[in-house]
């Protein structure tokens, strides 16, 4: 009995060690965290998951907010067998509870086969903030497909 106290006593110590390493990361390290979820939640369908990382109050080009947005990933996603998103290095600059992410964005989407039908290539710039506790985009602009 005394050993099985001890195991309990040591699952917490873990436990608690691990709350505390997430506690320590940098904003911009759990940013960049945000941000790959939501690269691999797109590209596995998962729209859901992808817009829990989108604010209520989001703006996008020519007046687009956060419902047209989530029609337009969930168009996308689900007109291509499979998708891909890829990003050059992201460009993090943090202020507080603020912050900007700029990349290269390559999508590509296709039927199933090997190679994708399609690709675009965009700029993109997000603009960040932390609500409740978690980083949610709340603005995004993008240029036209290269």
């Amino acid at each position: 009995m005394a050993n099985m106290g001890l195991g309990y006593a040591a699952a917490a110590l873990v436990l608690l060690a691990g709350l505390v390493g997430c506690r320590s990361e940098t904003p911009e390290a759990q940013l960049r965290q945000r941000f790959d979820a939501m690269q691999v939640a797109v590209e596995d369908k998962r729209v859901g998951d992808f817009m829990d990382g989108v604010s209520e109050e989001f703006t996008g080009p020519g007046g687009m907010d956060r419902a047209a947005l989530h029609n337009l990933v969930r168009a996308r996603t689900f007109a291509n067998a499979r998708v891909g998103a890829t990003t050059g290095p992201l460009e993090v600059r943090v202020d507080g509870d603020n912050a900007t992410v700029s990349f290269h964005l390559l999508l590509t989407g296709s039927s199933g086969r090997l190679l994708p039908e399609q690709a675009r290539t965009y700029d993109v710039t997000t603009a960040w903030r932390r609500e409740e506790g978690d980083w949610r985009i709340h603005h995004a602009q993008w240029d036209a497909p290269r």
